[in-house]
């Protein structure tokens, strides 16, 4: 793993981005406002990463990433490849170390989008150029800054604000608990029983929060989660790799539906949030992500702009 000498955000340059958890308070204020300057300038950007290359392994399906990816380093001036499982020998058995090495001599940086946290340390341990994380089982931070990035536009702060997540403890909610101890944002997580957050991803953003003063909440409660909310926020119940899982998830998850009864629990002016792809009437009513409060819309187009300041930072020795 890259890793700054020192935390200042031209430390960014080089670095890996596997978990908010390795970025400093600083180092995601820089980014949150890169992010809204390309995304209000769009045209002084067109060449930033000319003749850079991107390469983007999916061993998972996907519509936001691949094309917010893809778009940004075209927007930005660069190119990005789409590798698939079936289009590499990293499919057919060959070696983490051995795919990262050479990968390194082609391209500037690389994006995975996998089932294990895993095997994104072990590719960023032997890859020479930075390696982002767009999706794996513990963490999804890229989507974490697309949220924060959404949530400050329509709030104008971060600080102090309440994000209630309801649903399963996954991937989004250990990166949204990252996101809140960082920024100083509090967070409640409500799960029902046996689906809770990572208690060792859970603890070390509870260590993080020291710095901010955030507050972070695991509760079995949803009621309790939401009371008094800035943003609602939900995921679909059962996430890649555990839709055999749906059907008993559907009961489990019973009393985790965001509807008009529990988002009255939250403040008038709350917003709603969801990563997409949304099951309407499942994890959310239809009266809520397509009502006045809902905000996902922004919230996805809001990956490219958050992304396009991710590969900025990490590709060039300035903004």
């Amino acid at each position: 793993m890259k890793a700054a000498t020192n935390t200042t955000t031209q430390t960014l340059y080089g670095r890996d981005f596997l978990t908010l958890l390795d970025y400093t308070p600083s180092d995601i204020r820089h980014l949150l406002e890169s992010a809204t300057e390309i995304k209000n300038n769009k045209a002084a950007y067109a060449d930033a990463l000319k003749g850079q290359s991107l390469g983007m392994i999916f061993e998972n399906a996907s519509t936001r990433t691949r094309v917010s990816f893809e778009v940004g380093m075209t927007q930005l001036g660069g190119h990005a490849l789409f590798l698939s499982p079936r289009d590499m020998q990293i499919g057919r058995g060959e070696p983490v170390k051995d795919t990262a090495n050479v990968l390194s001599r082609y391209v500037d940086a690389i994006m995975i989008r996998t089932n294990s946290h895993e095997l994104v340390c072990e590719l960023a341990e032997h890859s020479k150029v930075p390696v982002i994380n767009a999706l794996t089982d513990y963490y999804h931070p890229c989507q974490a800054m697309a949220d924060l990035l959404t949530i400050y536009e329509h709030k104008k702060t971060l600080k102090g604000l309440k994000l209630a997540y309801v649903g399963d403890g996954n991937n989004v909610a250990h990166s949204l608990l990252a996101a809140g101890a960082k920024v100083g944002m509090d967070v409640s997580v409500a799960t029902p029983e046996g689906y809770e957050v990572n208690q060792n991803i859970f603890e070390k953003a509870k260590q993080a929060a020291k710095e901010t003063g955030a507050t972070l909440v695991q509760t079995n409660d949803p009621k309790e989660a939401v009371k008094d909310a800035d943003v609602i926020y939900t995921d679909v119940w059962a996430s890649m790799g555990f839709e055999q899982e749906q059907e008993e998830r559907l009961k489990q998850f019973d009393h985790y539906q965001v509807n008009s009864d529990l988002a009255s629990l939250a403040k008038n002016d709350y917003i709603f949030l969801h990563c997409l792809p949304a099951h309407r009437d499942e994890e959310v009513t239809s009266e809520i992500i397509d009502g006045s409060h809902s905000v996902v819309y922004d919230q996805a187009e809001n990956r490219l702009h958050a992304q396009k300041a991710i590969l900025l930072a990490l590709l060039t020795n300035s903004k």
